[in-house]
């Protein structure tokens, strides 16, 4: 019973560590106009989604596809950003 609260605690977290951190991005995006901060943030919002819907349904299970297909999607964001950054200067 400790240890489940604990990782739902943990998983509370991340998720809010992860909406900050998209907060801060889409500061700089703002700022700049970079679409590299945009799509940072739009992907630390998505992580911040799945742990937050983790937590509440099922916090000891983390095999379930939904969960890994917005990971999915967060990481897709990622590597779109970093390829798009690298393709914009040429």
């Amino acid at each position: 019973m400790i240890a489940a609260n604990l990782v739902v605690f943990l998983q509370g977290v991340s998720a809010a560590s992860a909406a900050a951190v998209g907060l801060v991005f889409l500061r700089f995006w703002q700022e700049s106009r970079d679409r590299l901060f945009a799509l940072f943030g739009a992907a630390f919002w998505v992580l911040a989604v799945s742990w937050t819907l983790l937590a509440l349904y099922s916090p000891t299970e983390e095999a379930r596809s939904y969960i890994y297909a917005l990971r999915l999607v967060a990481f897709i964001l990622i590597i779109a950003a970093m390829v798009d950054k690298n393709r914009s200067r040429r």
